[in-house]
């Protein structure tokens, strides 16, 4: 059966006004940098919810959210991802990487240490829910890698909206994350994400961004 229906309204704006928004977005988000040098600092647990909970709102392939988020904030845990996920990007930079993946990530400074992980407050762990059972049906979810895309996207942006630094951190192999989080085995590890402030004496590349004219085409 359709689902009941509501009317849907939208602010109406001038194109002043749309154009006024679109470029504060525009001047806030820009200064999103990928932080690896993390404080202490805590941060509150219903900031975090909150900001999940805009997450959550992202659209997904017929409503199904295919995704789990899950929050840690325990040191224990921490410890364990750091020393996981350490082991594994060792094995990466050391053997698996190739030459032109390593040549890709030297302006970055990047190698297998992370002890960021166990300093920020907060790991947000992000699984992606392939399948889920209904009652004794297996049903799929659809479009599960693009619905958590979406998800992680807008937790990125609220994320820097609340003036949090984060990172996306993606040790490969990541089964050792459904270990840890004791997830079941429908779900996947999506995405590692590091949130909390950025140490006082934090720095970042100082690289450009690609122009956006290599990456849009106007089609009139």
């Amino acid at each position: 059966m359709p689902a009941p229906t509501i009317p849907y309204r939208l602010e109406r704006l001038t194109p002043q006004e749309q154009m006024a928004r679109a470029d504060a977005l525009f001047g806030r988000l820009k200064t999103r940098r990928s932080v690896r040098q993390f404080s202490d600092r805590p941060v509150p647990r219903e900031l975090i919810e909150r900001l999940l909970d805009i997450a959550h709102g992202a659209p997904s392939g017929a409503n199904r959210k295919p995704w789990r988020f899950v929050a840690i904030d325990d040191p224990q845990m921490k410890q364990e991802i750091r020393l996981a996920a350490e082991e594994e990007e060792k094995k990466s930079y050391e053997h698996r990487f190739p030459p032109e993946w390593l040549d890709a990530l030297e302006p970055f400074g990047t190698d297998w240490h992370k002890p960021y992980l166990e300093v920020v407050p907060w790991l947000v762990v992000v699984f992606r829910i392939d399948w889920e059972m209904h009652g004794d049906k297996k049903l799929p979810n659809y479009y599960p890698n693009e619905s958590t895309g979406l998800a992680c996207g807008f937790f990125l942006a609220a994320c820097h909206e609340a003036g949090l630094a984060t990172l996306t951190h993606t040790p490969n192999p990541m089964a050792f994350l459904r270990e840890i989080c004791r997830r079941p085995v429908n779900e996947k590890p999506y995405l590692l994400i590091p949130v909390g402030y950025p140490a006082d004496d934090a720095v970042v590349p100082d690289i450009a961004k690609k122009p956006l004219a290599e990456r849009m085409q106007w089609n009139r």
